[in-house]
């Protein structure tokens, strides 16, 4: 299907390109939108913008079968807020209209994209700024009409690869992979971890291959050496549980956010 110009495939493709030609790995933070407040969310988005690539903002969901529990308490929590897929929308609307042009990927849940209306969401979001949607729980082969709505739009569907993958799984999602192929680093839900897969550089080098597209990993990345490891595989490094733990625990919430990616980054520079 021929892109609008200007898409957010394009863009998401053109990030990458950006971070190859520096020689580093694309730097990917995700964060739950409405947490720890809806306002809170905004400014933390807004602060640690100008030092990603492209950035992963969650939409809470009260079944999130793939978060780990750092994950699912800040969805909880912006639950209780009163986050909803409208204010998730709007919160992105407002984070563009402040000249944040990274590439805004929303990680969502598919029940919460049915009852919203899946042809008024992929409109609303492109409306909104956003350039892709994952959606954890939506596997490729049950994914047509979202995608060719989305590509209607110029925004792309990512998809999920992961060690436990089968063969006919790895086919179905590199023959339709669009922007970039999240690889999942471990077998499970998210959450820092102290160790890497070992097996993960031939995951990675296996899905690029296949694709011939970017591969970022996400998953269980805690510190800025995994970040410096991951980086020297992969195409980009996906971190959020992390990310979110150091927000938990800190008074000032933007600045904390800020020093850790920035860090990360620092670590991506050497690679």
């Amino acid at each position: 299907m021929k892109q609008p110009p200007n898409t957010g495939i394009r863009r998401i493709e053109a990030a990458f390109l950006a971070a190859g030609k520096r020689k580093r790995a694309a730097l990917m933070p995700y964060f739950t939108l409405g947490y720890p407040t809806i306002s809170e969310s905004a400014e933390i988005i807004s602060t640690i913008a100008p030092i990603s690539d492209l950035m992963e903002l969650g939409v809470p969901f009260s079944d999130p079968i793939a978060d780990g529990p750092t994950i699912q308490h800040s969805s909880q929590l912006a639950l209780e807020n009163g986050i909803t897929v409208s204010l998730c929308l709007d919160l992105v609307k407002s984070i563009r209209s402040q000249s944040i042009d990274v590439p805004i990927l929303l990680m969502s849940y598919y029940n919460p994209i049915l009852a919203y209306g899946e042809e008024r969401f992929c409109k609303d979001a492109h409306q909104a700024g956003v350039d892709g949607l994952l959606v954890p729980d939506l596997p490729p082969e049950e994914s047509y009409n979202l995608s060719q709505q989305l590509q209607r739009l110029g925004l792309a569907l990512i998809h999920f690869l992961a060690p436990s993958s089968s063969s006919r799984r790895i086919a179905a999602v590199t023959s339709v992979a669009q922007g970039f192929i999240y690889m999942v680093s471990v077998t499970g839900v998210t959450g820092a971890r102290k160790t890497l897969d070992s097996r993960l550089a031939a995951y990675v080098k296996m899905a690029r291959e296949r694709a011939n597209l970017p591969v970022a990993v996400g998953f269980g990345i805690s510190n800025p050496e995994q970040a410096r490891a991951v980086g020297d595989i992969a195409d980009g490094v996906i971190i959020g549980s992390k990310l979110i733990d150091v927000v938990d625990s800190s008074d000032d919430k933007p600045s904390a956010a800020l020093n850790m990616l920035t860090a990360v980054n620092q670590a991506l520079l050497l690679t």
